[in-house]
């Protein structure tokens, strides 16, 4: 039986940021995917449906997701269309669950909600569709507080990750949910976060 993790990157990205943990989900014996999608130009709906062509062209038994951040609303978007038959477990990783705080503070700046939010900046403020629970899924919310929070000087909730607040991270039907001592990035590149998805991905459960 063949099983497939699809890695989802964030806002202002690309697929290459997810290549360190899909490097370290691919030591512990993980075949990864990377999808790429347009964060700024495309609509977290217009993406979900992308994300939906790619993974009907998969060769795979099992699809796992694994999501930092926007990629998280990008699956909340795909799982409300798509019913699929294939099982598979999804991890979250900073995912702004419950809206953005920064997104909001730099709506306020028509260019930053233009130019740096795009099509996205709806989904940031919260309009994103409720988990449906049809598959486990667990939640890792970082909680050093360095990042574009401090860039931009942004009351964010305590604790957070630098950019999303552990608040907005939360929701209902959630598998499971633990705090990792981390950025809202380097939860994408040190080893321990890995191996909390690797468990998850094989067992359904974070110890």
């Amino acid at each position: 039986m063949r099983e497939i993790v699809v890695c989802l990157h964030g806002l202002w990205m690309k697929g290459w940021l997810m290549r360190p943990m899909a490097r370290h989900l691919g030591s512990f014996g993980h075949e990864c995917k990377r999808f790429s999608y347009p964060s700024l130009r495309y609509s977290p709906q217009l993406n979900a449906q992308l994300l939906g062509a790619y993974t009907d062209r998969l060769d795979a038994d099992v699809i796992h997701f694994v999501a930092h951040s926007l990629g998280g609303i990008v699956l909340l978007h795909y799982f409300q269309m798509f019913d699929t038959a294939r099982p598979g477990r999804v991890v979250m990783l900073g995912p702004p669950l419950k809206g953005s705080s920064v997104a909001r503070y730099m709506s306020r700046n028509r260019f930053f909600r233009d130019v740096l939010l795009g099509a996205s900046s709806s989904s940031l403020f919260g309009n994103v569709p409720a988990w449906n629970g049809t598959r486990p899924l667990a939640v890792l919310a970082g909680t050093r507080g360095l990042g574009i929070r401090q860039m931009l000087g942004v009351p964010l909730d305590q604790p957070n990750d630098g950019a999303v607040a552990v608040a907005e991270t939360k929701m209902k039907s959630c598998t499971v949910h633990r705090l990792v001592p981390y950025s809202h990035t380097e939860m994408l590149l040190v080893k321990p976060v890995a191996a909390m998805v690797d468990e998850f991905l094989r067992t359904g459960n974070i110890t």
